[in-house]
C-alpha cells in the first residue's frame, strides 16, 4: 500500500483544480527505491511540456494535470488527467509495485478525465492526449 499522507499532497491536488491559480500539473515521486511512501516532488504552470521535463528515466511517478483545450473557435474545455509515469530504467521491483500503487494514488487524485501510462515522454505529447481527451468528453463537432 502506499503512502499518500504528507499533507502537501492534497494541497497541491486541490491548486490544480482550482481556476483561481495557474497551477496546471503536480508530480509525485516515492522517497526513496526502497519506500512507498510518495512526496510532492513539483508543481509548475508550465503544462505538459514543463511536466515532461521532470520526469526521471530511472524512476516511476504520479502526475496529475489540467489540460486546456478548443472545441471549436467559441468554446474551451478543460480536462484533468492522471498520468502513471514508469521510466524506461526503473527497476523490475518498483515496477511490480506500480499497479497495487496507483489505485491508492486514484483515491486521492479521484477526479480525473483520462489515465495515461507513459513510458517514454513522447507519451505525453499534447495532441494525441487532447484527442483521447475529445473522444472520452462525448460532445465532439469536428468529427474526431
Amino acid at each position: 500500500m502506499a503512502d499518500l499522507s504528507d499533507p502537501k499532497i492534497d494541497e497541491a491536488y486541490q491548486d490544480v483544480r482550482s481556476d483561481k491559480t495557474d497551477t496546471n500539473w503536480l508530480l509525485l515521486d516515492y522517497e526513496s527505491d526502497r519506500s512507498d511512501k510518495l512526496k510532492l516532488t513539483s508543481t509548475g504552470s508550465g503544462g505538459l511540456t514543463e511536466l515532461r521535463e521532470q520526469l526521471d528515466d530511472g524512476r516511476a511517478s504520479y502526475a496529475y494535470a489540467r489540460v486546456q483545450y478548443a472545441n471549436d473557435k467559441e468554446s474551451k474545455r478543460e480536462k484533468f488527467i492522471l498520468i502513471v509515469w514508469i521510466g524506461p530504467n526503473c527497476k523490475v521491483m518498483r515496477k511490480a509495485k506500480i499497479s497495487v500503487h496507483a489505485a491508492d494514488v486514484k483515491s486521492v487524485l479521484r477526479v480525473y478525465s483520462i489515465e495515461v501510462a507513459a513510458r517514454e515522454k513522447d507519451d505525453l505529447k499534447e495532441e494525441p492526449i487532447i484527442a483521447k481527451l475529445r473522444k472520452a468528453g462525448g460532445a465532439s463537432y469536428d468529427g474526431v
